[in-house]
């Protein structure tokens, strides 16, 4: 439903992030719902760390606020710790501006059995680096052809890839702001600098329609998840990843030949 065909043409304005789509708002059948999805997710990460076959990459893009750091905390939850990695990029450092903007990122991409989650990513380097003018327009634009043969070459190499772009309204982005600040727990996640980028709203919002257009892809999709009701952002992320690992036809390995006959003494 929230999938982004390869080469549509997006206004996200036509994106309810509102929307609780066969829930009708009804939050506590959600949220049941979500702990069956986290006990299913669970089931399927420990198959996927056991057999050690397949690479799964997920992407989480978000305008400030739009909960990132809640999804990862709430959907993955009862995972295996050893089978997960979660990577925050930030501003890169003065090591990584002396290569192509890609170098930082492959190191992280997930080996066999374990389930990756870039918290931002190299999609920075068309959202960013576009709207703030960090480097020449005709770089940044050549950018979204690298990434798609970069997600390719990823895909050619065994790893799933999804990715999710958390769909939240400015009102929204308002009231996560001023939450906050009238609470003096989360002071240490306000800063000055958000209030900047929020005033920069429309033009994040054309930098995310052509990058999710340019490079949702049939081996690297992006899903447009309404994430204004936290609980339903996480069934829609939650529900995919499972259908995801649930198509690969995983199966546990074969044991070592002779256990029948060995006693534990």
């Amino acid at each position: 439903m929230y999938r982004v065909a390869p080469g549509q043409e997006l206004d996200l304005s036509t994106w309810d992030p509102a929307d609780t789509a066969g829930f009708d708002g009804n939050k506590k059948a959600g949220r049941a719902y979500i702990k069956q999805l986290r006990r299913r997710l669970a089931e399927l990460q420990h198959l996927l760390w056991a057999e050690d076959r397949h690479k799964i990459l997920i992407v989480l893009q978000a305008m400030d606020t739009g909960g990132k750091d809640g999804t990862i905390r709430n959907v993955l939850s009862g995972v295996n710790p050893q089978g997960i990695d979660v990577v925050n990029f930030k501003a890169p450092t003065d090591e990584e501006l002396s290569h192509d903007y890609l170098w930082r990122v492959h190191e992280h991409t997930p080996a066999s059995g374990s389930l990756t989650v870039f918290n931002r990513s190299h999609y920075e380097d068309v959202l960013i680096v576009r709207v703030l003018n960090l480097v020449p327009e005709d770089r940044w634009t050549r950018r979204y052809d690298h990434i798609n043969a970069f997600e390719q070459l990823l895909a050619d190499e065994g790893t799933t890839i999804l990715k999710f772009y958390l769909h939240i309204s400015l009102d929204e982005q308002a009231e996560r702001l001023q939450a906050r600040l009238d609470d003096d727990t989360k002071h240490w996640k306000f800063n000055k600098g958000d209030l900047k980028h929020r005033a920069l709203w429309d033009q994040y919002t054309e930098a995310y329609e052509v990058a999710l257009a340019r490079t949702s892809t049939e081996h690297a999709p992006w899903y447009i998840v309404p994430a204004n009701r936290k609980w339903y952002r996480n069934i829609v992320i939650a529900q995919t990843i499972v259908e995801m690992l649930e198509s690969l036809g995983m199966e546990y390995p074969d044991p070592e030949e002779g256990l029948d006959d060995v006693i534990v003494t």
